[in-house]
């Protein structure tokens, strides 16, 4: 799919104000309300919106931390991957998961009320004898950036 300026003007849109009114995006985008509904409807159904989230405050819903978890499986096998990988489906607490190249296998951010219920979530997966050999506990004591919109100009190029 060839993308314009203006598609990506309402991807850097969505990307940083989530769903719009017909008329807010095309405010946004310097267009009338019926074409740039048209080539939003274009971007969902090629796939390049995947879908549409609010972004919560938990502060504001009470205490919680933020980990991430460095994993190292013990089996570097196409099925030792599947298990680990099925196995995390079933835990709402892990939020996100990245398979990565390099020295550890996943990245794993795990949101929990506390401490305690994070090491009750790890000792579980432990348990569960998924393929961890090793892992790394990084707690998170702040947010400095997040929420970003993904650089977008970096698809320029492709455009043509």
């Amino acid at each position: 799919m060839k993308l314009d300026a203006r598609d990506l003007a309402i991807l850097r849109v969505l990307a940083r104000e989530g769903r719009l009114s017909k008329t807010a995006l095309a405010d946004r985008i310097g267009l009338s309300p019926t074409p740039a509904w048209e080539r939003l409807r274009k971007l969902e159904r090629a796939g390049l919106i995947e879908g549409y989230r609010a972004q919560i405050n938990l502060r504001k819903l009470g205490p919680s931390v933020t980990v991430f978890v460095a994993a190292e499986l013990a089996d570097h096998t196409q099925a030792s991957f599947r298990t680990f990988e099925a196995s995390l489906q079933a835990h709402e607490e892990i939020v996100t998961c990245w398979a990565l190249g390099g020295r550890y296998d996943y990245l794993l951010q795990i949101v929990t009320r506390d401490i305690e219920a994070y090491q009750h979530l790890i000792d579980t997966l432990l348990d569960a004898r998924i393929g961890i050999a090793r892992y790394f506990t990084y707690v998170v004591t702040k947010q400095v950036k997040g929420g970003g919109t993904p650089p977008l100009e970096l698809f320029l190029d492709r455009m043509d």
